[in-house]
């Protein structure tokens, strides 16, 4: 009888324990927890006006990661001397480039604004050859529809034009002179970017233990974060600069007014997909068989499509919808609802965002999710 009430006080001791353990462990992980979302919220908010030049120093650090290895593996443990080498080519082959184009592109901005306002380029001009050279059934059908009343349309066109061309002038000259504001951004950019060059290795291990995953899972995440953003950066800005390359060289060659401006235009239509560049080349064809420039027309639209819309079909697909393992149609109009939300950066965060949502949703469905 003794033996067995020590039996039972021994079975009974570890309970009590557990018991309290199990108590007292819950609310203390949903404090944690609590703290945590609060704390990340919170960062999240202070870093908010500094999200593009953060989101940019994570794509200049993982798009030259491999530079910086290959540097290093020169210098030896020069970490810090071979992250600045690589910052050093960032600037000159990538940022240099950009203020020129923009220095270039500020002033054909400006000097064809001041030719608009002082009317030696008049819009209505050209408007009107345009609608008086449409055909009857195309009047006929605008009428009945309402839609056709040329003052009307030719003012707001006008309006459009203006304030369109204003704004344009206005952004391009303060970045081609370097404003206080894009100043400060592009410095925490590139202070973020040697950190991030430097330290990519460490910080990417110490995110892939702080992912609550198994290692399969967290791999598979993070190989799509990196897919995705290498490809989309890589695919969209080649096909951008060589469908704007192309595109001005064009407009030159046929005595367009502003072809650098209409080249970056269309470089930076070129990052939607599908419909891109032939926004701006395709009206001016248009434009060119309405007033009785036919071979001019002709050779556009030949052009454009043969040429300019070919690189859009081969290299798209090849770049970026190979690597996305993503639908064009997906990468479509996320990026057009990226663009829509955030701005230029959404044509990064839009297909990242529906790469991540994709991934997500394989995992969750492989550990058997509904």
């Amino acid at each position: 009888m003794k033996s067995h009430a020590k039996g039972t006080v021994v079975a009974s001791v570890p309970v009590k324990p557990a018991l309290a353990e199990s108590v007292s462990i819950l609310p203390r992980d949903r404090v944690l927890l609590t703290l945590l979302i609060v704390a990340s919220v919170a960062l999240a908010w202070i870093l908010l006006p500094f999200y593009g030049s953060i989101m940019w120093a994570m794509i200049i650090g993982l798009m030259f990661a491999p530079v910086h290895r290959w540097i290093s593996s020169k210098l030896g443990q020069h970490h810090s001397l071979a992250a600045l080498s690589t910052l050093a080519l960032v600037i000159l082959i990538v940022i240099l480039p950009v203020a020129l184009i923009s220095a270039a592109l500020a002033k054909e901005a400006a000097g064809l604004f001041a030719q608009i306002q002082s009317g030696e380029i008049n819009p209505t001009v050209y408007l009107r050859r345009v609608f008086e050279a449409l055909p009857p059934w195309i009047v006929a059908w605008l009428n009945r529809l309402g839609l056709f009343n040329f003052e009307m349309l030719l003012t707001r066109a006008v309006a459009g034009l203006s304030q369109g061309s204003q704004i344009i002038a206005t952004h391009a000259l303060s970045f081609g002179q370097l404003t206080f504001e894009f100043i400060a951004m592009l410095f925490v950019t590139l202070y973020l970017s040697f950190f991030l060059i430097r330290d990519g290795d460490e910080l990417a291990r110490g995110v892939r233990r702080a992912i609550p995953l198994e290692r399969t899972h967290k791999l598979e995440l993070i190989s799509k974060f990196t897919t995705v953003i290498r490809a989309t950066v890589k695919g969209n800005l080649l096909i951008a600069g060589i469908q704007g390359a192309l595109g001005g060289i064009a407009f030159w060659a046929l005595e367009v007014s502003g072809a650098l401006l209409w080249a970056v235009l269309m470089a930076f239509l070129s990052l939607v997909p599908a419909v891109g560049a032939g926004l701006v080349w395709l009206p001016v064809a248009v434009y060119f068989f309405v007033t009785g420039a036919f071979w001019q027309g002709f050779a556009l639209l030949a052009y454009g499509v043969l040429v300019i819309g070919l690189v859009d079909n081969l290299l798209r697909p090849v770049l970026v919808g190979k690597d996305t393992r993503m639908p064009d149609y997906v990468v479509m109009i996320t990026t057009l609802g990226g663009l829509a939300v955030t701005g230029i950066n959404g044509f990064i965060l839009g297909p990242v965002i529906a790469a991540m949502f994709i991934a997500v949703l394989h995992i969750y469905q492989s550990r058997g999710g509904d």
